[in-house]
């Protein structure tokens, strides 16, 4: 698996327009999505696709010829639109073990004044030393990200340039995914004759394009409920703080419908969409659905139901996904006045009643997630199922810091020092400055 790599410098630099495609490779679905980008401004979607899929299983890939014949036409449906031939791609990671944690490495500056040379040569220790420590556990990394900086102790500098010190350190935020699942998702759309740009965690990309600064400063968890997978990131202080995912999602709904009324999944995914809710009224003890039998041709006579015996499947599965959502936010530290708010996103927010439910599960202040920052993007793609797809635009368009895509240095004595902060140190830092 390989993809660019770039200097600090060109990392951050604004890009001239170009075309940036992306494709969100997900459990049930296969979407792509074309855009114009700077940089600077908005970018702006000038072709859509979506094709169903069947390839995946819990945002892995289970069937390679058909995750690549879904890839291929998703990006041939946006390409027509777009009248554009697109050869890169950046696509999304939503499974595959990944591990949200917190390196930090120490330089020796002898007391001058901090300059560019200095957190370049930081920064590359830093790079250096995330490579030897996640190839020894056979991972890769998807993002490297720093994020506050210490000068001789003191921490939560946001930019040390300018300052005198003897020691300068930074913490990096590393998320890190099984090998075998990127190369598996590499393999598949290069069989779909498309070159990957990057990979970009489900979970990063899904708060490019839900949450605003305020939050991310404020403190926010956004909770993407997928198909397959449910993908928990925490925010604070202006930057990510952990992710965590979660192997359970909305098509988990759609198997408990279709199994508690011996009903085909086709008919259970239209009954959840149509007439299921997250939350009950008085009203649906009356009201009857109609449900088709698993096979027609054997006799079978259609069988009716209240809406209310439907909603109650339905909350039978809620209250598992939103017990096991809990559970991650209070591991990833997400708790007391900085953990109040909740950004639901994802297919599975579209259920009716959804945001209520999930605010008395998780005692927390909670809204849904759609998509914005993107100019042009359709009414059909403009709904909580393809967040992430305009997040890997935006992510992909905005100048970033990410030392994964930086190429990896040789030591060149400046004393670089052994990691010495923990994921909950950063936690607590981000907890003083909100």
């Amino acid at each position: 698996m390989a993809v660019a790599v770039l200097s600090p410098s060109q990392l951050l630099k604004p890009r001239t327009e170009r075309v940036l495609a992306a494709v969100d490779v997900g459990t049930s679905k296969v979407a792509a999505l074309i855009a114009m980008a700077d940089g600077e401004t908005p970018p702006r979607v000038i072709g859509a696709g979506v094709r169903a899929s069947n390839g995946l299983k819990r945002g892995l890939v289970a069937d390679m010829a058909r995750t690549e014949q879904a890839i291929r036409a998703a990006m041939m449906q946006a390409e027509k639109a777009a009248g554009v031939e697109i050869e890169s791609v950046i696509v999304n990671l939503s499974a595959g073990n990944l591990d949200s944690d917190v390196t930090s490495v120490e330089i020796d500056i002898a007391g001058h004044r901090i300059t560019d040379a200095d957190v370049t040569a930081l920064l590359a220790a830093g790079r250096a030393r995330i490579d030897e420590t996640i190839s020894r556990a056979g991972r890769s990394t998807l993002h490297a990200e720093p994020t506050l900086y210490t000068i001789d102790g003191l921490e939560g500098v946001m930019n040390p340039r300018g300052f005198h010190a003897d020691r300068l350190a930074v913490d990096i935020h590393v998320l890190t995914a099984a090998t075998p699942p990127c190369r598996n998702l590499d393999i598949a759309v290069r069989q779909a004759h498309l070159d990957v740009e990057s990979i970009v965690a489900s979970g990063v990309a899904t708060s490019m394009s839900v949450l605003n600064d305020e939050e991310r400063e404020l403190g926010v968890a956004v909770v993407e409920i997928g198909a397959g997978v449910t993908t928990v990131a925490v925010h604070g202080g202006g930057m990510l703080a952990g992710l965590v995912s979660v192997p359970v999602g909305a098509a988990d709904i759609t198997a408990d419908i279709a199994a508690s009324f011996a009903t085909k999944r086709s008919v259970a995914e239209r009954l959840k969409t149509l007439s299921g809710a997250a939350t009950a009224a008085p009203r649906d003890n009356h009201d009857m659905i109609d449900v088709p039998p698993l096979d027609p041709d054997d006799g079978q006579e259609l069988r009716r139901v209240t809406r209310a015996e439907l909603i109650a499947v339905i909350r039978a599965r809620l209250d598992q996904i939103f017990g096991d959502v809990d559970r991650a936010l209070r591991d990833l530290g997400f708790a007391g006045p900085a953990g109040r708010q909740v950004v639901l996103t994802g297919g599975g927010a579209e259920l009716r009643g959804i945001a209520d439910f999930a605010q008395g599960a998780l005692a927390r202040n909670v809204r849904i997630g759609r998509p914005r920052g993107l100019v042009g993007l359709p009414e059909a793609q403009s709904t909580a199922a393809f967040s992430t797809l305009a997040g890997l635009i935006l992510h992909g368009s905005a100048p970033r810091l990410d030392l994964a895509r930086m190429p990896v240095p040789q030591a060149r004595g400046k004393n670089a020092q052994a990691p010495r902060s923990t994921f909950h140190r950063l936690l607590e830092t981000l907890k003083r400055q909100i």
